[in-house]
């Protein structure tokens, strides 16, 4: 009785211990992990940036619709001036200036500034679901990182528990040899699995570290020492009907850029096509000339401008958009059978992975109670310190079993809330 009370307090001490901590540790939620990166990785400031520098590339293609107006001013310090006078030419050096403004306006040319123009506002489109993209496929790294670190957290404090199980039975092993009721080939035995868990839990917590600070620098922040994390969300498992590949389809960033790369190069082909038939133009102009006279010079009328020969230059532009064109619509029929691949691989995986995860809980319950048995059988001498090591790594292999397969469904499912273009 007496040892049962002073285990009890050691357990109720443990959690007192922990519960202490637990409140001054930092909490970092998955939520705030993707919000803090969305905020500060530099390719989200680049693509932004890129919007913009789209933008105004629209506004540059937007200008040809606009009059373009000039003012000009000329002075000439010097300058001949021939008139004839009874039959013979004579000449007069004066200085003269002249100020005036010019106007052009494009009136028609065949639909090919306008085209310009809309397959410039589709590239900025473009940049904007560029944008949205990178920010869907970050939040996807993000969770990647994240739950890693949760699943490394967890190996870790099953590596402890594992590591201090060994220790244990070294003790014990020790104690019943220094008895005479063990060889030294059982606590030799204990003594090398106690370092194999040692080096595992090494392996463990180095790999929480990395993907530790794999995630810290996504966020652009440190992270905390005793940091903890939500460890529920890793267990998550949304349902998915047979809507999906439709949803997927009709909301996939990927997909949308490749219909609007669609679409702008067909406006390019056909403002190519375009540039042979040329453009009518208005023209104005007011200049006043003051030099030997002063006049006004006044014109108002319209311009034809129509190609006759460009070395092939034309014809080649308008075969060039075309072929792109025609790129455009096989890269989104070959990305719309890879996402079908995809989504169905992914599906398939995800019912895999629930299968494996209700194996390994089974095998765990069931490990653990042959676990139990092989610990009090080896206590009277029934069992042999292979049986008992082989239970125990049973029940740590079931565990990590768990763990992994835990992970692995959710990436696949996290994989899928990608390709469904939600951030």
């Amino acid at each position: 009785m007496e040892k049962e009370d002073i285990k009890m307090q050691k357990k109720l001490l443990l959690t007192s211990l922990l519960f202490c901590a637990s409140l001054g540790a930092e909490t970092l939620t998955l939520e705030s992990a993707i919000e803090r990166t969305l905020q500060n990785h530099p390719d989200i400031k680049s693509f932004e940036l890129k919007v913009k520098q789209s933008h105004s590339s629209y506004r540059s293609a937007y200008a040809d619709y606009l009059p373009q107006v000039n003012l000009q001013a000329n002075y000439n310090a010097v300058q001949t001036f021939v008139f004839p006078v009874n039959g013979s030419f004579n000449t007069v050096d004066n200085d003269g200036w002249s100020a005036g403004a010019s106007l052009k306006q494009k009136i028609w040319d065949f639909s090919k500034t306008s085209s310009k123009v809309d397959a410039s506002k589709i590239d900025e489109s473009i940049s904007k679901l560029s944008l949205h993209d990178l920010q869907a496929l970050l939040v996807y790294k993000v969770k990647s990182f994240y739950e890693l670190m949760i699943v490394q957290n967890e190996a870790i404090a099953v590596r402890k528990k594992d590591l201090e199980a060994k220790e244990a039975y070294y003790s014990q092993a020790k104690a019943l040899v220094e008895q005479g009721l063990k060889t030294e080939a059982d606590a030799s035995r204990f003594l090398s699995s106690v370092y194999i868990a040692k080096e595992n839990l090494s392996l463990a917590s180095a790999s929480y570290l990395k993907a530790k600070n794999s995630l810290s620098l996504y966020m652009g922040e440190k992270i905390a020492e005793d940091v903890i994390l939500e460890s529920s969300i890793l267990k998550e498992n949304p349902k998915y009907d047979i809507s999906l590949e439709n949803f997927i389809f009709a909301n996939n960033i990927q997909l949308k850029i490749e219909k609007k790369n669609i679409e702008k190069n067909q406006l390019l082909h056909k403002s190519a096509k375009a540039a042979h038939y040329g453009s009518i133009d208005g023209v104005a102009s007011y200049i006043h000339v003051d030099s030997l006279n002063s006049y006004d010079s006044k014109l108002l009328g319209i311009t034809i401008n129509l190609p006759l020969y460009s070395g092939g230059r034309t014809s080649a532009e308008a075969q060039k958009a075309a072929i792109a064109s025609q790129i455009a619509q096989e890269q989104k029929a070959s990305l719309e059978l890879l996402l079908k691949e995809e989504i169905e691989s992914l599906l398939i995986d995800i019912s895999s992975y629930n299968k494996t995860i209700d194996a390994k809980k089974a095998q765990l319950l069931s490990s653990q109670e042959t676990k139990k048995v092989h610990d009090a059988r080896y206590n009277e001498g029934l069992s042999t310190y292979l049986e008992v090591l082989d239970a125990t790594t049973v029940v740590l292999s079931a565990e990590l079993g768990l763990l992994e397969a835990y992970y692995s469904r959710s990436i696949a499912i996290n994989r899928l809330e990608y390709l469904k273009g939600k951030i």
